[in-house]
């Protein structure tokens, strides 16, 4: 689950089970989870955004309590998803926030669907063919997790019953201050990864990857038109071995950066009050 405030609700967009959690009245946002989360990622997000906004906030597809279909794992299909569910709830036109893997989703959404893209948070993202196009042993050690997660079978069957020596190692190796995170926290996404499909269905999504890079090949010069902000935490690992404001001027032609001190990987969770103010601002034209 996400915060109290919220209701939660399924329904069936591009042909799957969605679960996602609404919040709030006003615009839309709709809020994208990264891997190794759920919806339970947005918590604090919600709290500070639902007295201005209403705020949707799925589980992808294969993650949390939404449907581990089969196949639909490139960013195209995922995006698709979201566009659906948009439409299902009435939705024309939104904000995306998006982290890790929900911001390849929400870029390849803004994309290909750029009349329902208003606004473009990306937070803590380097785009997947622009971090394999930089691949060394360097790189490759940073990012073992696509290399490790992108190999068949073998992944799910080494975690399987250990998901929470895996989650706990990954999130607190990600996070600046290993406690940011409580021992709560890290239940709510080994509950989630626990399910049956709840690993298959995260690892299908890395490996994806040769498809997710074909298809940003396709559109790699087209930058995006909406205004677009992109955050990140200053100390992880992989952020600080590339310039993520160069990065992503080369993705978008309305940028604002904000790389948030004292935050490794999962800023929004680590460093809420920070990531929110940044939020607030970027989101504050948005009037639907």
């Amino acid at each position: 689950m996400v915060a109290e405030s919220t209701t939660h609700h399924r329904c069936v967009a591009n042909g799957i089970k969605f679960h996602y959690a609404e919040a709030g009245e006003g615009p839309p946002v709709v809020l994208l989870h990264g891997f190794p989360e759920t919806s339970y990622a947005w918590r604090y997000q919600i709290e500070a955004l639902k007295t201005r906004y209403r705020l949707i906030v799925p589980d992808l597809r294969g993650y949390g309590a939404t449907d581990k279909a089969p196949t639909g794992y490139d960013k195209r299909t995922m995006a698709n998803d979201i566009r659906a569910l948009m439409s299902e709830l009435g939705i024309e036109r939104a904000a995306i926030v998006a982290h890790d893997r929900g911001a390849r989703v929400g870029l390849r959404l803004a994309k290909d669907h750029p009349d329902v893209v208003a606004r473009f948070a990306a937070l803590d993202n380097i785009p997947t063919r622009l971090l394999f196009g930089m691949m060394n042993a360097k790189v490759a050690q940073a990012s073992w997790f696509f290399l490790f997660q992108g190999v068949r079978d073998l992944p799910e069957a080494l975690i399987q019953g250990r998901e929470e020596l895996w989650l706990r190692y990954i999130l607190t190796s990600w996070t600046y201050d290993p406690g940011a995170l409580s021992d709560a926290d890290i239940a709510a996404y080994v509950h989630a990864y626990a399910q049956p499909g709840g690993l298959r269905g995260a690892f299908e999504d890395y490996r994806a990857w040769r498809e997710d890079i074909a298809q940003d090949e396709e559109d790699k010069d087209v930058k995006l038109r909406c205004p677009t902000l992109a955050l990140w935490g200053a100390e992880f690992e992989a952020a600080k071995m590339v310039d993520m404001a160069e990065i992503w001027s080369g993705l978008a032609e309305d940028l604002t950066t904000a790389p948030i001190a004292l935050a490794g990987h999962l800023p929004h969770e680590e460093r809420p009050v920070e990531v929110n103010v940044a939020l607030e601002a970027f989101l504050a034209p948005w009037k639907g």
